[in-house]
């Protein structure tokens, strides 16, 4: 696995075996998150709709986001399980608490806030295709890594288009370190972001 610089810590051991002990729930809340993802990326398009390079980069964010909801989904049904609504961590929350509520700084933390959601889940699923005992589910999730590095990569060129690298690189290192607080517990309920 490769050190993703934007995040303040990895994930800890204790996550990968409790993820790695409940498959059937990690791909459940996965489904989740990818549906999430792509309701995110809508989200911001319809907030800033002027803003033509977010729209055009989100757009295709949120068409991936749905393709990956869409082969979870799959691999859902492959295992017999059925989709079903889960508690959610308090990891969304907590970041988006974050959030300024005053623009400018408001598009800078979503942006930034999407970045960092997308960095842990690249670094998530790739823990999981290092570690999952199956090789075809652990394939499937190597898989996706290369998109969720994009991801990532496309919430920071736009904050890192629309705002001043300074600011934006201050803004994130802050954001980064609460983002690492925030895991800094583990759930115990086993979750992709938990």
């Amino acid at each position: 696995m490769t050190t993703i610089n934007i995040l303040q810590q990895p994930t800890s051991t204790a996550w990968i075996d409790q993820a790695i002990a409940n498959l059937d729930l990690i791909l459940l809340d996965h489904s989740h998150c990818e549906r999430k993802a792509a309701a995110a990326a809508l989200n911001l398009m319809f907030r800033y709709p002027s803003s033509r390079a977010l729209v055009d980069k989100l757009t295709a964010i949120a068409q991936e986001e749905l393709e990956h909801f869409t082969l979870v989904n799959q691999w859902l049904d492959r295992r017999g399980i059925p989709l079903a609504p889960l508690n959610a961590p308090p990891y969304g929350a907590a970041l988006r608490a974050l959030i300024r509520r005053q623009e400018p700084e408001r598009m800078l933390d979503f942006l930034l806030v999407s970045c960092l959601i997308e960095a842990r889940s690249h670094e998530r699923l790739g823990l999981i295709g290092e570690h999952c005992p199956e090789p075809e589910l652990a394939k499937f999730y190597r898989s996706l890594m290369a998109s969720e590095a994009r991801h990532y990569g496309a919430y920071w060129v736009l904050a890192d288009t629309y705002f001043d690298r300074a600011v934006v690189q201050d803004r994130l290192v802050e954001l980064a370190i609460a983002e690492s607080e925030i895991l800094s517990t583990l759930h115990p309920e086993p979750r992709i972001h938990s």
